[in-house]
């Protein structure tokens, strides 16, 4: 349930998602990362307490460098992740075409972090006297937002409870069948998923998992879980695991 958040919730949870996907499929970039959330605490310290300009020159370096090499591999992330995230959401909703898009601190931010890295430095002197006053860094990926669009408006604030619901399915079906792609053999978890869902959504999230080698589906009450879904069944009552 806690990935409607990715919908409703603030930006940080959709750039969560991005960078830990990321981070599943190419684990160097857990460094890059950690190495650019190191200079943004670093240089918002330094911004904070009024330091000069010269103190601040080698963080700017940091922060375009490792900023502009997250921002590309999220934007290819997007790239591949799109075409999956659409197919995904018109197997569970056919209404609306569903988007993903990326809103950035940097003006047409690109998969090269050689022109997002020139592009932040640009930016960050533009915007320096505005850091100075409010006393945190106002550019790079820590400021993006990952855009999710059902049709031509934003899914936050404007789609109903079963579309946000199946946008958050969309997007991690389509990570799933990302590591597919990969030549990984992940297994498909719904947790608690079809008690969300109208009857609809709850059958084609079940044509869906049927098709997935391993799929693990937990719910909180028996009655949730559809019928036509076979299967090895347990029950977990005050912590003992009982098989059906």
């Amino acid at each position: 349930p806690e990935d409607l958040d990715l919908v409703r919730g603030d930006p940080s949870e959709r750039r969560s998602f991005l960078d830990q996907l990321l981070i599943q499929r190419s684990p160097r970039l857990a460094g890059v990362i950690t190495d650019y959330e190191r200079a943004l605490k670093q240089r918002n310290s330094l911004l904070k307490s009024r330091a000069p300009q010269a103190a601040l020159e080698p963080w700017n370096e940091h922060l375009a460098n490792f900023g502009g090499e997250v921002i590309a591999g999220r934007l290819s992330l997007i790239q591949e992740l799109e075409p999956l995230f659409q197919d995904a959401y018109k197997n569970l909703s056919t209404k609306k075409a569903a988007k993903l898009g990326y809103k950035s601190s940097i003006v047409n931010p690109t998969t090269d972090k050689n022109e997002n890295k020139s592009k932040i430095r640009a930016t960050l002197m533009e915007v320096s006297n505005q850091e100075r006053d409010r006393g945190v860094s106002l550019v790079g990926p820590h400021r993006d937002d990952l855009l999710l669009n059902l049709g031509d408006h934003p899914v936050k604030g404007y789609a109903s409870h079963g579309e946000s619901w199946s946008i958050a399915l969309a997007l991690r079906l389509a990570s799933y069948q990302l590591f597919i792609n990969d030549g990984d053999k992940p297994i498909l978890i719904l947790d608690d998923v079809f008690s969300e869902l109208d009857e609809g959504r709850r059958e084609k999230l079940i044509t869906i998992s049927s098709s997935a080698e391993q799929t693990l589906i937990t719910v909180a009450v028996e009655s949730d879980l559809p019928p036509e879904i076979t299967g090895t069944r347990f029950k977990v009552t005050s912590g003992k695991v009982a098989q059906l």
